[in-house]
This record gives structure tokens, C-alpha cells and sequence, in this order.
């Protein structure tokens, strides 16, 4: 079990303790949330922060683009250190440009990752299952953290890992939004492999959060 605390929750009035705790508590990636206030209704980091972030850790960036221009912003994150791009499924007009962004990202030599919405059908990705190295189900409205875990997402995270075992593929499934103690148990059952977790993880001793999340 990954567990991928988000920095959209950290304290950054207090950033350098913080990214020590983080670094020091048995979690193993770090979720990072672009969002541009167009594709959801807020704003957060550039690839600035990353690149400071990626200066101060040696954990895999896990970058997530919630904005509605992912194939030109896929480069910048990039080269500001990101070890693998997740983009949304809804940001894409066709799933022929899904599919060219994804051979892009691997062509830089970094994993690539596909998010859904909560409203959206987890069908759309049938036949994207062989193109990505990751697939993120949203359990929450992308855009704001601290919001309660939707149990819908449960079923997606059960059908991807269904076919995605079927078809022999290794990728991983990862949840966010609305993790805890609790909802973890129920987001590990139904095959998640990759929680993403904001305000438990920020508001609670780091190292015993991690260990409550993989169970």
C-alpha cells in the first residue's frame, strides 16, 4: 500500500518542519494538486513549488493536473521535477489526444496517470487500461480538500482493479479525497493500492497516519 500525502494540506507557515515530518514518516510518495481556478474552482501551485519541493525530498512526485490545458502545462511540470503526470479524463476532447499525452509523458521517461470525476463513468477508460501506469478515482469534487469520502467511488476503484487483474496489467489504482482512518479500510477492500490523503495526514502525527492508512 503507496500512501501519497497531499501538500495542498500541509502547513506552510511552517514548510521546512513539515517537509522533514513528511519525509521521515513511512509515507512514500507525495501527491502534489495543480489546479488553474478554471477546471475546478480554486487555484494552488505552480511548477515553482514543485521544483522547491523536489529540491527538498528524495519521495516520488506525484504531480495531479486539475487544469484545462494539461498537454501544454505536462512539459513544465516536468522539467520542474514531477515523477509521474496525472491528468483528467474531462480536460481531453477526444481519446485520441489522451492517448498522444500519455505516449508523451512516457516518451520523458515518467509514469502516466488518468483521473476521473466522481460523475463520470468509470467505462470511459476500457480502452485506455493498456495506456496508463496509474488511474485516479476521485471520491470527492476535485478542487477542495477536506470534503467527506463518497462511497460511489468504491465501485470504480472494484472495476478497474477487476479488469485491470484480468488483463494481466500491473498499473496502479489510487483514491483521493476524503481519506481517513475509516474510509481507507473500505478504499484498500475494494483495490485501491494508492490513498492520497490531505487533512488526516497534515492534522495528525504523521508517522501513526501512515501506518492507520495501510492497515
Amino acid at each position: 500500500m503507496i500512501i501519497a500525502p497531499s501538500v495542498l494540506s500541509m502547513d506552510y507557515s511552517r514548510t521546512e518542519q513539515q517537509l522533514r515530518e513528511l519525509n521521515e514518516s513511512g509515507a512514500q510518495w507525495i501527491h502534489f494538486d495543480v489546479m488553474d481556478g478554471h477546471f475546478v474552482p480554486n487555484i494552488s501551485f505552480g511548477p515553482d513549488i514543485l521544483r522547491a519541493v523536489a529540491g527538498s525530498t528524495n519521495l516520488f512526485l506525484d504531480v495531479h493536473l486539475m487544469i484545462s490545458d494539461p498537454v501544454f502545462y505536462t512539459p513544465v511540470f516536468i522539467d520542474a521535477g514531477a515523477d509521474s503526470i496525472t491528468f483528467h479524463y474531462e480536460a481531453m476532447e477526444s481519446k485520441e489526444r489522451i492517448k498522444e499525452l500519455a505516449a508523451l509523458i512516457h516518451s520523458r521517461g515518467i509514469s502516466a496517470g488518468i483521473s476521473i470525476k466522481p460523475n463520470t463513468p468509470v467505462t470511459v477508460l476500457q480502452d485506455l487500461l493498456t495506456d496508463f501506469d496509474l488511474f485516479l478515482v476521485m471520491s470527492v469534487e476535485p478542487g477542495f480538500g477536506g470534503q467527506s469520502f463518497m462511497e460511489s467511488s468504491l465501485d470504480k476503484i472494484t472495476w478497474l482493479r477487476c479488469e485491470l487483474s484480468e488483463k494481466g496489467l500491473n498499473a496502479h489504482v489510487q483514491v483521493d479525497g476524503g481519506i481517513n482512518e475509516k474510509t481507507a479500510v473500505l478504499a484498500r477492500n475494494a483495490g485501491a493500492d494508492v490513498l492520497v490523503a490531505g487533512s488526516f495526514f497534515f492534522r495528525n502525527d504523521m508517522k501513526k497516519a501512515v501506518k492507520l492508512l495501510e492497515g
